[in-house]
This record gives C-alpha cells, sequence and structure tokens, in this order.
C-alpha cells in the first residue's frame, strides 16, 4: 500500500534507491571505509564515457567552473557571456574568479539565443558559457561558429545533461571544456560533486594541477552531505506531509544537513568550502550512481514521453526538440500562465512540482545587483520566469505517479 504522507517529489535526492542509501549509511559509520581508488576510478571511467582529453572531479559544479575559469587565464575584468534563465551557481564563480558576467537571453527552449550573443558581444568578451537547460542540449553548431567568428572560448555548462547528444555526439564535447554537476537532484547524484571534463591537452593539465593544490573538504563537511540521502530516505520522506517538511527546515537551520545553495552565494559571496576536490566518500557513491547512468536515462525518455503525450492537446506550453538533438529531460518543464497557483496546490495535494525558474536567475531571493543582472536585459527570460511548472522524471517516478501528476494539470485551463 502506497504511504499517504510521502510525496511524488521532484527533488529532495530523487535518484537514490535503496542501495544507494546503504551506501551512504556505510560510509557515514565509517563502517565501509572512505578511502581508495574511487576518486581516480570514477575520473577515468568518466573520461572514457566522454572520449575527452581529461576529467577532473571536485566537489561541486561551482568548483569545476572554478577550475576551468583559473586554467584558462583570460585576464582580470574579461567577460564571460552566458544566459540568464539559470541558477546562481552558474554565475558566482565567473565572478569570484574576477571576470565579469554579461548576461544573454533565452530562446523559447530555455538555451542560450543565438541572435542576442551576437548582440552583446564586445572586444573585452572572452569566453561563451553554453547551458543545456533541463537536459535539452542548446543549438551547439551556431554557438560554435559564433565563438570560432569571435575567437571565444566555448565552456560547456552540462548540470543537467549528462547523457544528452547532438547530432549523436554528446554534449560536453564541443568546447575547451565542460563541467557537470552531482547535486542532489541531478542526473546522477553524490549531494554535492561535479565534474571537469578537458578537451585540450594543456588545459587538462592546468586543471589537474588546480585540482592538486587545492586539497579536500572538512571530513565533518563530507559527513555531512552523507547524512542527506539516509534521512531523507529514513525519514524526512515516508512522514513528509505530516512531520518530514518541518523535519528537513529544523535539520538544515542546525546545519545537520546542507542546504543545495548557501545563503552567501544569493549575496554573491563564497561559502568557504568551494573550491575543493571531490572526496573519496563522496566519490564512492557518485559512482555507484554513475554506474546507473544509461538505466536513469532510458526511465527520463520514457517518463517524459509520456507527459508529452498526454499534455500536447493541453493549455501547457511544451519542451520542443529536433531530432538532431537527444534530450535526456533532468526535469521536464512546461509553460503556463497560472505556473504559480498551479505549483502551489499541487503542493497542498503532496505532489512537490518543480519551479525552475522563479527569475531569470533563481533562487528568487538571489539579489540582482549581486551578480550583475541587470532588469530588462533579457526580456524571453523575464517573460518565462514564474510561468514554469517541472515535472519529475527520475527513476523512483512510476508511471502511476506520472498519471497522477497529468491528471492534476488537466484540470487547469
Amino acid at each position: 500500500m502506497k504511504n499517504p504522507f510521502r510525496p511524488i517529489s521532484i527533488s529532495l535526492s530523487p535518484n537514490m534507491q535503496a542501495d544507494d542509501v546503504r551506501l551512504a549509511f556505510l560510509l557515514w559509520c565509517g563502517i565501509k571505509k572512505a578511502r581508495g581508488g574511487a576518486v581516480l576510478e570514477f575520473e577515468q571511467e568518466f573520461k572514457n564515457y566522454l572520449g575527452v582529453k581529461g576529467a577532473y572531479s571536485f566537489n561541486s559544479g561551482r568548483s569545476s567552473l572554478m577550475a576551468i575559469l583559473r586554467a584558462l587565464e583570460l585576464g582580470k575584468g574579461a567577460q564571460v557571456l552566458l544566459q540568464a534563465f539559470t541558477c546562481n551557481a552558474a554565475v558566482n564563480p565567473i565572478r569570484w574568479a574576477g571576470l565579469e558576467p554579461v548576461f544573454v537571453d533565452c530562446d523559447q527552449n530555455y538555451n542560450l539565443s543565438v541572435g542576442d550573443l551576437e548582440k552583446k558581444i564586445t572586444p573585452r568578451a572572452r569566453a561563451v558559457m553554453v547551458q543545456h537547460t533541463f537536459g535539452q542540449p542548446a543549438d551547439i553548431d551556431e554557438i560554435v561558429e559564433v565563438c570560432r567568428k569571435h575567437n571565444l572560448v566555448l565552456i560547456e555548462d552540462c548540470a543537467h545533461a549528462l547523457g544528452a547528444e547532438y547530432k549523436g555526439k554528446k554534449i560536453g564535447t564541443f568546447g575547451e571544456a565542460a563541467f557537470f554537476s552531482f547535486g542532489r537532484d541531478k542526473m546522477i547524484s553524490c549531494v554535492y560533486g561535479g565534474m571537469v571534463a578537458a578537451n585540450d591537452e594543456q588545459l587538462a593539465k592546468k586543471i589537474n594541477n588546480y585540482q592538486q593544490k587545492i586539497g579536500d573538504p572538512m571530513p565533518a563537511w563530507t559527513r555531512q552531505q552523507l547524512l542527506h540521502p539516509v534521512l531523507m530516505a529514513g525519514v524526512i520522506l515516508p512522514t513528509y506531509s505530516v512531520l518530514g517538511k518541518y523535519l528537513l527546515v529544523t535539520l538544515q537551520w542546525s546545519r545537520i544537513l546542507s542546504k543545495a545553495i548557501h545563503w552567501k552565494e544569493k549575496r554573491g559571496l563564497r561559502p568557504d568550502y568551494f573550491p575543493r576536490r571531490m572526496p573519496e566518500a563522496l566519490a564512492k557513491l557518485a559512482l555507484k550512481q554513475f554506474k546507473k547512468l544509461e538505466k536513469f536515462n532510458a526511465h527520463r525518455a520514457i517518463i517524459a514521453d509520456f507527459y508529452y503525450n498526454e499534455l500536447k492537446d493541453s493549455d501547457f506550453y511544451l519542451p520542443n526538440t529536433t531530432p538532431d538533438k537527444k534530450a535526456v529531460y533532468l526535469r521536464f518543464a512546461v509553460r503556463h500562465e497560472k505556473a504559480e497557483k498551479i505549483i502551489k496546490k499541487a503542493w497542498s495535494k503532496n505532489l512537490l512540482l518543480g519551479d525552475w525558474y522563479r527569475t531569470p536567475v533563481d533562487p528568487f531571493d538571489t539579489r540582482p545587483e549581486a551578480i550583475g543582472y541587470k532588469k530588462d536585459s533579457c526580456p524571453n527570460a523575464e517573460k518565462f520566469a514564474g510561468k514554469m511548472v517541472n515535472l519529475p522524471t527520475h527513476i523512483n517516478i512510476e508511471t502511476a505517479e506520472a498519471t497522477a501528476i497529468v491528471k492534476f494539470l488537466k484540470e487547469w485551463k
């Protein structure tokens, strides 16, 4: 019998299965030693998967991007163009590196607008960072051409897109470097983690050197992350509607559990645990998840197809992909004028749908002036913000749960 207190959720360690939770618990207890060769094994398997010159792990996508920017040596005050309709975690490392983010508008698929990109290139521009939003590949050929024309470095933000392809080639292999996130609600998860994939041999060496210098996070920080899937699976999710949601807030407030984004980041400041290498214990968890990637992505494709077929005649604006793009749909994002009301009503029914993105640079309480975003600079991103409803596609969502979500959504006109 289904637990009536357990929500249908899009986040809260959604990829974690029983064997992952057990591993996290054993690592947290010290029963399974957090030593060995998991970091090197994970990096080697990732390198082989993408077919790149090098792969280097870090404790987050932010640390990974910081490593790329340090290795590129773009020069203080250089501009990095990136799209709005993103998270502050993609913006802050640019500022922390002494560089200037320049926001480019997004297109109808929430990816970088090539037309607006060309308009915003200045003599100080040195790099373009392209995000594959929600796991939908951006228009890479056109972006690569713009970068060649203006002699700009291309960085791929693949936080949403591990396993996606463009014209049969894996996302993360088109630019000089790419970074991936293994955060708590990404394609694979170790609560906090990231990887750099480098296509240039010299750049790979610099990133490797940077990784060796920065050191590991504190053991207490690593144990804090390991506790996340254990408490989610054991206490918080099973009792969510009566106790769990309050317990989650209390545990995060008391710093027993971490938040996905530190309050400092919303003000453009850097928490002291960035940048760091990926610790061995989290590498063990990430490696276990990585071995399930193809299964995860096949499941996401089935659930995404179900949503598309069920909602194609509804009032929701649906993702629009093309045959040359293989999306992986970290989240199946639909758009509706009443999105905020829909999400609020869904939450009251224990359907925890997502709201990425409520503002052009999320979370909604990020201070625009702290990350350099100027109002009216990206009209599409501002128009779409607050109108998004994200539907879960992860491995723990079955067709019956997707059916319940669709039934709820069809009530909205």
